[in-house]
């Protein structure tokens, strides 16, 4: 057994004394406010992708008939803006490394807000598909450096609170633009959908300015040689200096700066601009590094490959295909969608950090095999029933509002949360990304082929399917997945590259052989 010595998160406990003080003191420190007030600003700017994707379930039946186009077009409308998105995620990463993670968040609030000018204003379908184009390069711009900003400027004990901000304000943004759906429904067809989509152009730039009062990255800043300037922003996202000292000393020696150097600029020897980064992540990859990049594919993957936005995306259809007919009911029931989303997002940010990321994430998927495969067999007994079962149509608004719930309550926030914070300091913009772009490739091709695919195997049929997947999915993180919780950025090499451990609390037995001590925080966290 490794010897007792200071912990890396503490800098004075013993290991054998961590265990207690988890049970004591350290469950009671107060989050810092400043870190706090930041995470939410930088967050904020998700909520542009979370309305796009509420006013678009709504607004795509009015523009379906203002256009006279065809479900195959309102496939390809709704599910785009997740492939243009990729562009944005794709340069999200060096830009970050390039500008800093602040003025990047600048970049995707006024990308999207062009974008929500040319959608508000467009006057045929190839001009809306324009501005589809210049929005998704503005939420694949936010979408992957929310989650790293906040990762990075928040202490390891808050981390998986704050870091699940981003997903809570997709959730708010979906809420509020089902509730746009339902607000302008009234209004005549050619302008309800402009005011829809148009109107979300206003916060976007609301943003880009606030964020202008956020501090920069610390560990940007030290990757850039800029100590004095990460001192005062660890200082100040930090309890105390002790803890901001220990925290400066950890990015230090990640970012390859002896620790002995203290001026507020230094020479930066190690190539700090993302040069070489994707062929240590796929050429030459550590064990390491090749088992936190399949996790985070993984948890991208399966989180969309699931279905989630075919039920929040078209679920007016799904209640119409229930017994739902009247467009202001199913715009209303949509609404209820949108609250259960919002409501369970903010309890799993109360939860990340006490129960832990992979049993919140394991229960979250199975109460989503559960809803998935209820929905299933129930909107089949409605399709194959010659009169209106009125049981069967309020089982399947349950089974949706389950699905959206369990699945807010783990798979949603974790899969940024984990993804952001797995990554070494040198990879971590850019191997964020990756994982951004490939979710948003699956949501892409989920939103593209639901209508497709349930005329195909009927509705029934394909929430069977998304079923499998789910099932597919919680084998995936059982076997795949370490635990996080607690662990700051410095330290999360000691738990990859080791994909034959058993659960978070086996974790300690193999910390032990990295000889790093921290085996006894791990288990003391996971106990809590």
């Amino acid at each position: 057994m490794a010897g007792p010595h200071p912990d890396a998160v503490s800098g004075h406990l013993p290991a054998s004394d961590k265990v207690l003080a988890d049970f004591g003191p350290a469950k009671k420190p107060k989050r810092n406010k400043f870190a706090f007030a930041c995470a939410i600003l930088a967050s904020m700017t998700s909520i542009l992708l979370g309305y796009d994707t509420g006013v678009m379930s709504g607004a795509a039946m009015y523009i379906q008939e203002d256009f006279k186009i065809s479900d195959v077009q309102v496939e390809v409308l709704v599910g785009t803006i997740n492939l243009y998105s990729l562009i944005g995620a794709a340069a999200a990463g060096r830009t970050s490394d390039w500008l800093g993670r602040r003025y990047t968040i600048v970049v995707a609030g006024s990308i999207f807000f062009i974008g929500a000018l040319l959608m508000g204003f467009a006057t045929n379908y190839a001009f809306l598909m324009v501005g589809r184009f210049v929005a998704g390069i503005g939420v694949g711009y936010a979408l992957m450096i929310a989650p790293v900003y906040t990762a990075e400027i928040a202490p390891a004990y808050t981390r998986g609170f704050l870091t699940s901000f981003p997903e809570v304000f997709i959730n708010a943004g979906v809420l509020l633009g089902y509730v746009s759906n339902y607000a302008f429904s009234k209004l005549p067809t050619h302008l309800a959908w402009r005011m829809m989509l148009g109107v979300s152009g206003i916060p976007s730039v609301a943003l880009a300015i606030g964020v202008l009062a956020m501090p920069e990255s610390p560990r940007w800043l030290v990757m850039q040689g800029r100590l004095g300037e990460a001192k005062r922003v660890l200082n100040k996202t930090s309890d105390s200096k002790e803890e901001a000292q220990i925290r400066l000393s950890d990015i230090k020696e990640a970012a390859g700066i002896p620790l002995e150097y203290d001026d507020d600029i230094v020479q930066v020897t190690k190539r700090s601009h993302g040069e070489g980064v994707w062929k240590e992540l796929f050429i030459y990859p550590t064990p390491p590094v090749r088992h936190v990049l399949i996790a985070a594919i993984g948890i991208h993957f399966f989180q969309q490959a699931s279905g989630i936005d075919s039920v929040v995306l078209y679920s007016p259809r799904i209640f119409e295909k229930a017994g739902i007919r009247s467009n202001g009911h199913k715009l209303l029931a949509t609404i209820a969608v949108g609250f259960f989303k919002t409501t369970f997002i903010l309890i799993a940010t109360f939860l990340l950090d006490r129960v832990g990321r992979r049993p919140l994430l394991l229960s979250s998927v199975a109460g989503m095999i559960i809803s998935l495969v209820t929905l299933g067999v129930g909107l089949t007994v409605i399709e194959h029933s010659k009169k209106k079962l009125t049981w069967v149509l309020v089982l399947c608004i349950l089974m949706v509002l389950s699905n959206v719930a369990t699945f807010s309550m783990g798979m949603g926030p974790i899969a940024w949360v984990y993804s952001s914070e797995i990554f070494p300091l040198r990879l971590r913009a850019q191997g964020a990304s990756i994982g951004v772009a490939l979710n948003r490739v699956t949501s892409g091709v989920i939103a593209m082929t639901f209508i497709s695919l349930y005329k195909a195997i009927t509705i029934g049929g394909a929430f069977l399917l998304y079923a499998g997947i789910a099932t597919v999915s919680w084998i995936f993180f059982y076997m795949i997945l370490p635990e996080t919780q607690g662990k700051t950025l410095e330290e999360m090499g000691g738990l990859f590259g080791k994909l034959n451990w058993k659960c978070s609390k086996g974790e300690k037995e193999n910390e032990e052989v990295e000889g790093n001590g921290n085996g006894q925080v791990q288990l003391g966290n996971a106990n809590g």
